[in-house]
């Protein structure tokens, strides 16, 4: 995608394949998970990004019963919090995160806190003080609940804010929360974003008039 300025007034991140590279634990379990139940694990893998675990398994199994997949999702999540040896952070994040912290933003992810504070901390990442995980919301993306209540508890309106996101649930999200949204990594370009970055290193963030940010993204 060419080279796209974009303006905002509020930035909203994703964790996972936004800011943290966390494919490897994630595969490992997911993969088990996907053997377990019968189901392809690259089927699964096609699926989970950007969503709940209760949210992926509803997806993938309709007919389950709604008590097993949230059995299922809170073992996973514990194994996935527990998971964190090879956990990185996506190249930029660092200083991307400094350089908005004078700004409006938050995090907006599907992790729980333990698991949005564990894989944070073990990519060496500081985690902005406004966060929405899965406990501040009733549902997962591709619903742009957790987009929309972001933005609510900055004090921005919808229109004013940029999400950064990976996955196709989470770009469909913040499109449906009325959104502009930068794609980050190799497959995020395919899922319709309005800008694309292969990495945080190729955004560029100046301040504008009335604390107005300007983002150069390419």
């Amino acid at each position: 995608m060419p080279a796209v300025n974009l303006t905002a007034r509020a930035l909203l991140l994703d964790m996972d394949g936004t800011l943290v590279d966390s494919a490897a634990a994630v595969e490992r379990v997911w993969r088990g998970w996907a053997v377990e139940t019968g189901i392809d694990p690259e089927l699964v893998l096609a699926v989970m990004p950007g969503r709940q675990g209760h949210a992926t398994m509803a997806e993938l199994l309709p007919d389950r019963p709604v008590e097993l997949n949230l059995a299922d999702a809170r073992r996973l999540l514990a194994q996935e919090t527990a998971d964190v040896a090879d956990i990185v952070p996506i190249p930029g994040a660092a200083e991307f995160l400094a350089a908005v912290e004078p700004f409006p933003h938050a995090l907006v992810t599907s992790a729980d806190v333990p698991l949005a504070t564990a894989r944070m901390t073990a990519a060496g990442l500081r985690i902005p003080d406004i966060r929405i995980t899965a406990e501040s919301v009733s549902a997962s993306k591709p619903d742009p609940e957790g987009f929309l209540k972001a933005a609510a508890e900055l004090g921005v309106a919808p229109a004013d804010c940029v999400v950064f996101e990976d996955s196709a649930a989470g770009i469909a999200a913040a499109r449906a929360a009325g959104m502009r949204v930068v794609g980050v990594g190799a497959t995020a370009a395919t899922h319709g974003p309005t800008a694309w970055a292969a990495t945080l290193r190729d955004v560029m963030l100046t301040a504008g008039a009335d604390r107005a940010l300007t983002l150069r993204v390419g």
